[in-house]
């Protein structure tokens, strides 16, 4: 199921950055006061066109040996339960579990 969210996830992200572009340019003349509200609003159209799964706010970190949405050490990409597992194992490098 974890290699079903992590492919869903990538695919996402990939579209995001195909229209990254696109979209700060629109947005960028939806919000120019100085230009003709009749410009404003065909821009503003072409935005609402544009694939909703194209924005970068419905992308989701997430670990990539879990899929786990929440708790993911964005540095590693690795979920909470996963990054504690394996500092106290050991095969993170310059990461070991303090104790005191």
């Amino acid at each position: 199921m974890s290699e079903k969210r992590n492919i869903r996830d990538h695919k996402r992200r990939l579209l995001a950055a195909k229209y990254e572009l696109r979209r700060k340019l629109y947005k960028a003349f939806c919000k120019d006061p100085d230009l003709p509200s009749d410009m404003r609003d065909k821009h503003r159209y072409k935005l609402s066109k544009l694939p909703r799964k194209s924005s970068f706010v419905r992308v989701r970190n997430r670990c990539i040996f879990t899929g786990r949405p929440r708790g993911v050490v964005e540095f590693f990409r690795i979920s909470r339960i996963v990054f504690r597992g394996l500092a106290s194992r050991g095969p993170l490098m310059g990461i070991k579990k303090s104790s005191w």
